[in-house]
């Protein structure tokens, strides 16, 4: 073969290895909007040759893909009866293998989706605010095939690549709606999963801040910076609430405000924390009990045995409002330090959230991975997810 011929050749197998191996969609997954249900595609991310494969499950989800082995990658947050959360398809698995194949298991029937298996959601906080609603709350993650001790990371619609985790993943909700039943695509959103709890903030489209309230660069330092919450295990309850600090902003004693630097994971862990985060004020919180909220999970076990006989369709359940409210109450605005934690390694034990939720307390401190919730000072280690 002639030297020429030679060169054409490797020139040729250089451009189609360089192909075959991109890494950047065509289109960033927060720049691709459709409306919901009518204009849902089989699969949003359809992009070929790039470095993490192809879009894992469908974004088209209705009564012919509903159960518990659905592969359904669209998701909603509506309110504290009627929202889902992100997790693997198969059990005994980790976040951050899985973050880019994360299937959507809810709370009600009727979007195609998995069913989050009775019982496994202990205590759920719904926030609604003017620029975000959040719902923060402790479960049991092996039900949703999350495995025991997993601290996990973060789910959201960018990724270094572009192509969100997980990639394709939709997210819609009813709760920026005037008439509340019209679905609105969120751009923005973030989900932290593992340590037996979860926060997921969905922020309206239509706020000039929603990239900033539902930031996407802290994915190591979890929801008592992300989503700074009262959460209380064994509670359920619907509040309305103050806005949070950005992500990453905070206030100084001297007054001058600072934006916060995540260090990389070449560093190590992250073992202090120049501040703590302020949780916003709430009001007018409903508490409810599981079984009136969640009725449609009681034929759903977490072994994916399911008697729901309903039927589905693309254009998705209406939501039951919540109602039957046991009692109302207004909070002030506590600091994620305002409360001593105690615990053992199986888990630590406050009423403030961000001291217990998925901590796990030992004489040598609190071992972390990507969720890593609060009590940064006695942290042992901490492994980030790709945000």
């Amino acid at each position: 073969m002639s030297p020429v011929n030679s060169l054409l050749l490797s020139s040729a197998f250089l451009a189609a290895l360089a192909k075959a191996q991109s890494t950047f969609p065509a289109t960033p997954l927060a720049e691709k909007h459709y409306k919901y249900p009518d204009e849902i595609p089989y699969k949003v991310d359809t992009d070929e040759g790039l470095i993490r494969g192809t879009q894992f499950g469908y974004n088209l989800c209705n009564s012919t893909t509903e159960g518990q082995d659905a592969l359904c990658q669209t998701s909603f947050l509506n309110s504290l009866d009627d929202f889902c959360l992100w997790a693997p398809s198969e059990p005994n698995s980790m976040i951050a293998d899985t973050e880019g194949e994360e299937v959507a298991w809810c709370t009600k029937p009727g979007r195609g989706t998995r069913l989050i298996p009775e019982g496994a959601l202990t205590g759920v906080q719904f926030m609604r605010t003017s620029a975000y609603v959040q719902v923060i709350g402790f479960i049991d993650q092996t039900k949703i095939n999350i495995a025991d001790g997993d601290y996990g990371g973060e789910l959201d619609p960018h990724g270094a690549d572009l192509r969100g985790n997980p990639m394709g993943g939709l997210v819609y909700s009813t709760a920026f709606s005037s008439s509340g039943d019209e679905y609105t695509q969120m751009i923005e959103w973030h989900n932290f999963m593992g340590g037996n709890a979860f926060c997921f903030k969905v922020c309206d489209p239509s706020n000039p801040h929603a990239a900033d309230y539902c930031q996407h660069i802290y994915d190591r330092i979890g929801c008592a910076y992300n989503a700074p919450n009262n959460a209380q295990d064994k509670v359920f309850e619907s509040c309305e609430g103050d806005l949070q600090d950005f992500p990453g902003v905070y206030t100084g004693e001297d007054g001058q405000v600072t934006t916060y630097t995540q260090p990389p994971e070449s560093l190590g862990a992250i073992t202090t924390m120049p501040y703590q985060p302020k949780v916003p004020a709430s009001s007018n919180c409903q508490t409810f009990s599981s079984a009136e909220l969640y009725s449609a999970l009681s034929s759903v076990s977490a072994d994916g045995a399911n008697s729901h006989s309903g039927s589905a369709t693309s254009s998705g359940a209406e939501s039951s409002k919540t109602s039957g409210a046991s009692g109302s109450a207004t909070r002030g605005a506590a600091t994620s330090g305002g409360s001593a934690a105690s615990g053992t390694a199986e888990g630590a034990q406050a009423t403030n959230s961000n001291a217990a939720m998925g901590a796990r307390v030992s004489a040598e401190g609190v071992a972390w991975t990507g969720v890593f919730w609060a009590g940064l000072a006695a942290v042992a280690g901490a492994v980030g997810v790709m945000a």
